[in-house]
């Protein structure tokens, strides 16, 4: 088989490092995985699992402690899969997850992960942003990612132009309403829409559906993304309980 390359994005293919991102590979999308890398170290239940999963399905495996090494930047990873890259769909009557700009790779595996464990499963991701399928992207989604619908665009017209009826819900520091406020009334389908780490959405988006604020104390002047992302979506998904809980 061809040698491996350190990854880059213009590769067809990524690495999901670690045995539990690789273990759930194998589980939701073994006709993605083609090789199984291994450390000369690598023993346990864990890897004895995976490597029967990967010989199930025909999944070739090889030691190769310095490629570990290379894609993990650590001397602690003991598998890692290689798998083909893959573009999905959003499905058009779900809830979306809209993240403009997400420039932290640690951020947007967090809340790919924390999405899945909502039931969120349509992510569009509007770049420049963080590659999805970089490795370290990978590994902080715990394999959550191969379990999503996740479609990168380039620009938010364009995600607009494919879903023109999600009602629209921008998280935004000075939205006009605030996140209690707007959960009685909750439009379907919606998309929340969050911003870059660093400079939030763009004022334009104040103007788009419902802008929405999440009310913190002024001891702080915002919350990190991958917080916000998780407190706006659950309030979304449990909307309207606590009104059926009490009839």
């Amino acid at each position: 088989m061809p040698p491996l390359k350190p990854y880059e994005q213009s590769l067809n293919y990524s690495y999901a490092p670690g045995i539990f991102p690789s273990l759930e590979l194998m589980r939701v999308a073994p006709e993605r995985a083609q090789r199984l890398l291994l450390s000369e170290k690598a023993h346990g239940e864990g890897v004895e699992k995976l490597r029967a999963i990967c010989r199930e399905h025909g999944v070739r495996e090889e030691i190769a402690d310095k490629a570990l090494r290379r894609i993990s930047g650590k001397d602690n990873c003991f598998a890692a899969v290689v798998f083909s890259k893959w573009q999905a769909d959003l499905q058009p009557h779900t809830p979306h997850v809209v993240l403009h700009h997400p420039m932290d790779e640690g951020n947007l595996g967090t809340i790919q992960r924390t999405l899945l464990g909502l039931g969120l499963k349509d992510i569009a991701i509007i770049r420049p942003a963080a590659d999805v399928f970089e490795p370290h992207v990978v590994r902080a989604t715990m394999g959550a990612v191969f379990s999503l619908r996740v479609k990168q665009y380039d620009s938010f017209e364009d995600y607009r132009a494919e879903f023109p009826a999600h009602h629209l819900y921008p998280f935004m520091l000075d939205g006009s309403s605030q996140l209690p406020d707007v959960l009685g009334d909750v439009k379907k389908p919606y998309a929340l829409i969050f911003g870059n780490e660093g400079s939030g959405l763009p004022a334009e988006f104040s103007k788009m559906g419902q802008a929405v604020r999440i009310p913190h104390s002024n001891e702080i002047d915002s919350l990190n993304l991958s917080i916000a992302v998780g407190i706006g979506a659950y309030a979304f998904v449990h909307a309207g309980e606590e009104a059926k809980t009490n009839v």
